[in-house]
């Protein structure tokens, strides 16, 4: 593959708009008004801080027992090869003897609960840093959204037969649940009947209906893009809230210095299509962080896979069925969901249960795991918030290590960071740095598609379209002026790791203070593109708003296939989106270039531009519109030559579960376009008031009448209620002038 530099490969132009829910953008507001200065003010402020680390250690002899004689002095713990003070260190000494088995008619006294963990609580702070002294932390997370009814009873009653029969004294459980969000239906306590009970009260059917709904990754037939959400609309089905959820999940079990495990109980993680690989390894840096192992669960246990799928499916498409793409496909779906799995135990210390029919082995896995071990604690000579990676090695005294024990710790962790101490050339290093490092940020919500279209053999354009939410900028600003800065940077690279194309922006948003209003309840969207060849290639791409220091980082791998090979249907990326609108009214545009601008399939000789809708998220009273584009289609030599045209196909149709609920007309496409040739547009438009508010598969069929072949790409979208206009401020009344009195 011919290697390209970084600076022939940026192409369009970078495009930034607000994107309101009846589909029109709000243009650039003027800012040039001048502000009166002020006299700076002196402040001074003093503050400390002191950056706890918590390292857990077990010491295993030779015999295979823990070793529980070792003091303070016996242990040395480096950070980055610098010896650390310790502050304190503490035995966890665990029982492994079960506890006889309950049965419901058993009045057993409730076990005393460990003393509650306030970390607001000086008084605490001093005593002792386990707050939960010989205790095994197990929490119990149920992925409602995954698992259909069967597996969610499946999941349930494995874990009612843990705590009947194999639970011992020394473990307290948690119970969390997600359906469309984090719940925490009982904080960690060792009373069986409250556990059961709690277990008795989780709502069979709860959000099963995204089970199948999840799975927006493109189908065997399919080499589109798809989309990933972010915290408003676009969370209706996406991997993203199911890893985000588990982040905040190990982020609120971390304020617990002992080992907890968090037995998670789903039917796999779905995949979204174009994944966001940042979210999985922020979830991952979160839990290690936070001294938590992942023991993911999959419910379904040993299953077999049905030729062309179950009832819940929709049926096969085409030749998929007969060729062994359509099984092939539900067999890549299947592993990908375990992938996500057993990453996320494998790079937590925790192991995955794939493919077993008795569920309680995942949870004694954890049994197993957590034996008795040391709290070591000791206050980081490193000040520095950098947000960098900080190696961390536990030694043990000379005596001790004689004996060659066996020690098992995380190796490490990701120091703070805080923007608003950052200076100006710091704050690109951070930026820089948060596109290189391995551990990404997640603060801020972003949703990004990537898409493609053949400019020539061995040319493609490479539209990139990123999403924030309005809500996440912070505006700031006097009288009727808002203002706030984005920060773009992403880079491009092939298959051997070379950097493609990178991108690199700061735009400036400033608005009046009624239009800051309404961009409060609507969303950023941000466009740019690169030309490239046909190959594998990864997306790292870091968005920054520069009022409060919130960065979010999409990262995912994606492939420009090469349309001039193979015997089928050449299509372009499917565009769904809901409105165009001018280039020239755009918030912020940094490139000019006609040239580039006019490479852009999305912009049309009008200078209108298809926005993409990335979230796949429709409101009632929008029309829904489709552009996608076919090469090389078939034209019959028999034709006379100034009737020489194309005979293309296109609808849409829509699919709940199983069912076809509507189907849109079918329009024809023959025309080729002149200054690209072998290009032939199709678009297609429907009203979302065809359709009922819900989620749908949406399937796009492509025929091409003349060559006998088809294609027939699908995504997910959601329909949504017409959203209610924002309400705006009452203007002031006029002010009454005061009467004259009379004389």
């Amino acid at each position: 593959m011919q290697s390209h530099s970084p600076s022939r490969q940026c192409s369009t132009a970078l495009i930034l708009s607000i994107l309101l829910a009846a589909g029109q953008p709000i243009g650039a507001q003027d800012s040039s008004a001048a502000r009166s200065p002020q006299a700076p003010q002196k402040t001074y402020t003093f503050s400390t801080t002191a950056n706890i680390v918590i390292v857990n250690v077990s010491v295993i002899g030779h015999d295979g027992k823990p070793i529980e004689t070792l003091t303070k002095n016996d242990f040395q713990v480096y950070e980055d090869g610098k010896l650390q003070t310790l502050q304190s260190v503490d035995l966890q000494r665990l029982d492994d003897k079960v506890m006889p088995e309950f049965k419901s008619a058993d009045t057993e006294p409730h076990p005393p609960e460990p003393k509650g963990y306030n970390p607001d609580d000086e008084k605490n702070k001093k005593k002792s840093i386990a707050k939960f002294q010989d205790r095994r932390l197990i929490a119990f997370f149920f992925d409602m959204s995954s698992m259909q009814p069967a597996d969610q009873i499946h999941a349930r009653d494995a874990a009612v037969k843990f705590v009947k029969t194999q639970i011992t004294a020394s473990d307290l459980v948690s119970i969390l649940v997600y359906g469309s969000s984090l719940q925490t239906l009982l904080d960690f306590t060792g009373d069986r009947d409250l556990i059961l009970t709690t277990l008795d009260k989780l709502r069979i059917g709860d959000s099963s209906e995204s089970a199948t709904m999840g799975d927006t990754g493109a189908d065997s037939q399919d080499v589109s893009g798809s989309f990933v959400a972010d915290d408003t609309e676009f969370n209706i089905f996406n991997t993203d809230q199911k890893l985000a959820s588990l982040e905040d999940a190990a982020r609120q079990l971390g304020r617990f210095p002992e080992k907890k495990a968090l037995v998670y109980l789903s039917s796999g993680v779905q995949k979204t299509g174009v994944e966001n690989q940042s979210q999985l390894r922020a979830t991952v840096n979160v839990a290690v962080r936070s001294n938590v192992s992942f023991y993911p669960i999959d419910v379904r246990g040993l299953s077999t896979q049905i030729p062309g799928g179950d009832a819940s499916q929709a049926a096969a498409a085409g030749s998929n069925l007969y060729s062994g793409a359509g099984q092939q496909s539900l067999r890549n779906n299947f592993d990908n969901q375990q992938e996500t799995l057993s990453t996320l135990a494998d790079d937590t210390g925790g192991k995955a249960l794939l493919d077993s029919n008795d569920l309680t082995e995942g949870i004694k896995q954890v049994q197993k795991d957590i034996g008795t071990y040391y709290i070591l604690a000791y206050a980081s000579t490193n000040t520095a918030q950098d947000g960098r990676y900080r190696k961390i090695t536990v030694k043990l005294s000379p005596q001790i290590a004689a004996l060659k024990p066996k020690l098992d710790y995380r190796q490490g962790y990701y120091g703070p960071t805080t923007f608003a101490r950052l200076s100006g050339s710091d704050k690109e290093t951070q930026l820089q740095t948060a596109l290189e490092s391995d551990n990404p940020v997640t603060d801020l919500p972003l949703a990004v598609e990537v898409d493609y279209f053949r400019l020539a053999k061995d040319k493609y354009f490479v539209p990139i379209s990123a999403r924030i939410p309005g809500s996440a900028l912070i505006l700031k600003g006097k009288g009727s002026k808002q203002a706030t800065e984005l920060d773009f940077i992403g880079q491009i690279r092939d298959a051997r790791g070379r950097a493609a194309a990178v991108v690199r922006d700061t735009i400036p948003i400033k608005l009046s203070s009624d239009v800051a209003t309404t961009v409060q309840h609507r969303q950023i969207q941000y466009d740019t593109g690169f030309t490239l060849p046909p190959g594998k290639y990864t997306l790292r791409f870091v968005v920054r708003e520069n009022g409060e220091g919130k960065a979010g980082t999409f990262e995912s791998p994606f492939l420009i296939p090469d349309l001039s090979a193979g015997a089928a249907l050449r299509i372009s990326t499917p565009i769904f989106s809901n409105q165009r609108e001018p280039v020239k009214q755009q918030i912020a545009t940094a490139e000019k270039d006609k040239k580039l601008i006019k490479q852009n399939p999305l912009i049309n000789a009008q200078g209108e531009k298809i926005v993409p809708n990335i979230t796949r998220a429709f409101r009632e009273g929008q029309n829904l519109m489709v552009y996608l584009e076919v090469y090389d289609p078939t034209i019959p030599e028999s034709l006379p030559e100034n009737y020489r045209v194309a005979g293309v196909m296109a609808n849409l149709a829509f699919y709940s579960g199983e069912k076809k609920i509507f189907q849109s007309a079918t329009v024809r496409a023959g025309r080729m376009l002149a200054d690209r040739p072998g290009v032939l547009p199709v678009n297609i438009q429907i009203p979302v008031n065809k359709l009922d508010p819900g989620k749908y598969i949406c399937q796009v069929n492509v025929i091409d009448e003349f060559g006998k072949k088809f294609a027939f790409p699908r995504t997910t979208l959601a329909v949504l209620n017409a959203e209610k206009p924002v309400e705006q401020p009452a203007a002031p009344a006029a002010a009454t002038p005061p009467t004259k009195p009379s004389e």
